[in-house]
């Protein structure tokens, strides 16, 4: 599937809205029926290993990531890279979150290109609006902090 791309403008420091997009654990409250279990200890940064399980009880399914990029936005405020490789057997693919300096506050783009086990080609337009929707909101209630 193509990458698909949220972009959101936040008033927030780049150091802030960096500090709050790279919260693992935090990600549990943007996703609906996900929880975040980071396996490494910290602190982040490349070899960091998480897992995104989603599903009711038994019946679901674990996305594992890997930290393979890890450049936070240095104490001036200038950009901040992170790259995740997804490792699972369902979900397979990367994501790539930017937090730059944008006027008084900051911009993030989250890019994400995903595939999904034995979910056909011809869904991959579906499977783009419904990452930009789940990602959007995700990204959106971890920049608000709520």
């Amino acid at each position: 599937m193509p990458p698909f791309v949220v972009e959101r403008h936040s008033p927030l420091p780049v150091a802030e809205a960096w500090r709050r997009m790279t919260d693992w654990e935090r990600h549990t409250a943007t996703v609906p029926l996900t929880r975040i279990e980071v396996r490494t200890p910290p602190p982040d940064g490349v070899g960091t290993v998480f897992v995104a399980r989603t599903g009711l009880g038994r019946a679901g399914f674990d996305d594992p990531m890997r930290v393979v990029r890890w450049e936070p936005p240095g104490c001036d405020g200038g950009t901040g890279r992170c790259r995740l490789e997804k490792t699972g057997r369902i979900v397979t693919g990367w994501a790539e979150i930017e937090v730059r300096p944008d006027g008084t506050g900051s911009l993030v783009r989250w890019r994400e290109e995903l595939r999904v086990a034995k979910l056909p080609r011809a869904l991959d337009a579906v499977t783009a609006r419904t990452g930009r929707l789940v990602f959007g909101r995700a990204v959106d209630t971890l920049l608000r902090g709520s």
